[in-house]
């Protein structure tokens, strides 16, 4: 059994920061990609950043510049910090890994419980 267990949303001031943190923990063998979604009322799942196992990292025009995705091996933990944060960053984040429980499975996602993080004066 593989468990996601994220922490650092909250609500933020136009502007601020926060950094978000999702670890893995149970039968891993190997983590191909870690990343985080986010989801805001109305709007389609976007897709905010991505990292692999070689460190390949992509991110959604709307966060460039202003979002960092990170990740410490050692802790199988994944992290986001985002700055210069805006209303419409406003969204539940879901972090996301694609892993390998062994050999003998294929590749499959799992994903956290979702954190929402406001962005409101």
């Amino acid at each position: 059994q593989v468990q996601l267990v994220e922490s650092g949303g909250g609500l933020v001031q136009p502007g601020g920061s926060l950094r978000l943190s999702c670890a893995a923990s149970g039968s891993i063998f190997s983590i191909v990609r870690m990343g985080w979604y986010r989801q805001a009322p109305a709007n389609q799942r976007e897709l905010v950043a991505t990292i692999t196992n070689i460190g390949s990292i992509n991110y959604a025009d709307s966060v460039k510049g202003r979002f960092t995705i990170s990740r410490d091996n050692a802790k199988n933990t994944v992290y986001l910090q985002m700055n210069s944060l805006k209303p419409e960053d406003t969204a539940v984040y879901v972090c996301n890994f694609r892993l390998i429980k062994s050999l003998a499975e294929p590749v499959y996602d799992y994903k956290g419980q979702g954190m929402q993080v406001t962005v409101s004066s």
